[in-house]
């Protein structure tokens, strides 16, 4: 009965490891604040995340300077976690819809994180963004071996499941 038990178990916990990352937007004032989270069990190296908010519900954009497509207050992009695994900073440049940050790696368990500052075009609420104006905006991993997205829909956070890992 023990072997049974014991085989069991094996196979009901013996399956292939899902790394999945998420991705979370926090509204704040005067930053908002990205976070990118790698929770599953496969560390990741030499990949890119793109995040594009051209297709969110309100038309969101980044606004990174005094002068350009933002309104009121404007902050750059300041990393604020895992800045030692970034290989590639982006520049962002004011009314842009989309910032591509490269990983040099990205264990599991790791965060990387950045403030900016988002405004929505939609002429309704323009310096804060909810979850509803988020909607459709979009986060893309890619490396050599995969490509996954994922899609922000009912809130401010997003998960991409991404191919097993042995």
């Amino acid at each position: 009965m023990k072997k049974i038990v014991t085989l069991v178990s094996g196979l009901l916990f013996s399956s292939q490891a899902l790394a999945d990352v998420t991705v979370a937007f926090l509204e704040g004032a005067p930053k908002d604040r990205f976070v990118v989270t790698n929770n599953g069990a496969c560390d990741l190296s030499e990949l890119s995340i793109k995040l594009d908010l051209s297709s969110s519900a309100s038309g969101i954009i980044f606004d990174v300077t005094a002068r350009g497509a933002g309104v009121e207050v404007f902050q750059p992009l300041e990393m604020v976690a895992g800045e030692h695994l970034v290989s590639k900073m982006p520049v962002v440049s004011d009314g842009d819809r989309s910032v591509t940050l490269g990983l040099s790696r990205f264990p599991s368990g790791e965060t990387v994180a950045f403030t900016i500052d988002v405004d929505d075009t939609s002429g309704v609420r323009e310096i804060t963004v909810t979850n509803d104006e988020i909607r459709g905006a979009t986060a893309l991993l890619q490396s050599a071996s995969f490509q996954a997205s994922g899609t922000f829909e009912d809130g401010s956070a997003l998960e991409i499941p991404l191919p097993s890992c042995s």
